[in-house]
């Protein structure tokens, strides 16, 4: 029993000790792998001519409702990743008779496809007239992702 006690107080210690890491340094997640931070998804119309772009962005637990922006403003929010690495949103985007529909967040486990794209806290999605790009925040320039649909 003695030994059965002592592994319980080792497992709290090393619980508190990779659940409080981030506070430790300024690595992007702890020793487990649970990331800490806010993220933020922003949805940008740079359409030209004055078009309106349609957005309907929504994840499993939260509907975002339908956004009509107009040219140059953008639809944001933020949120921080499910506890268990499941969050996933997504956005179903519209222009006149062009449509679009893909996944703007989701937990990477084993690469950093988005998180280097999104400098692990902003992702931002991009409608032009061609399609919907992604900022690589790093490099300050827009990455070709998704062609509108007809």
């Amino acid at each position: 029993m003695r030994a059965f006690k002592g592994y319980v107080v080792f497992f709290v210690c090393v619980a508190i000790l990779a659940l409080s890491a981030p506070c430790l340094g300024n690595s992007h997640e702890n020793a487990v792998g649970i990331r800490f931070d806010r993220w933020h998804v922003h949805v940008v119309n740079n359409l030209s001519a004055g078009k309106t772009l349609c957005a309907h962005c929504k994840s499993k637990d939260d509907d975002l409702g339908e956004r009509n922006l107009a040219p140059g403003t953008e639809f944001n929010w933020s949120f921080k990743e499910h506890f268990f690495g499941s969050t996933l949103y997504w956005c179903y985007m519209s222009t006149g008779q062009k449509h679009a529909a893909l996944d703007v967040f989701w937990v990477e486990s084993d690469h950093s496809w988005l998180q280097y794209r999104c400098n692990w806290k902003d992702c931002i999605w991009i409608a032009k007239d061609d399609g919907i790009y992604i900022k690589i925040i790093p490099e300050n320039r827009d990455e070709f992702s998704h062609k509108w649909e007809v």
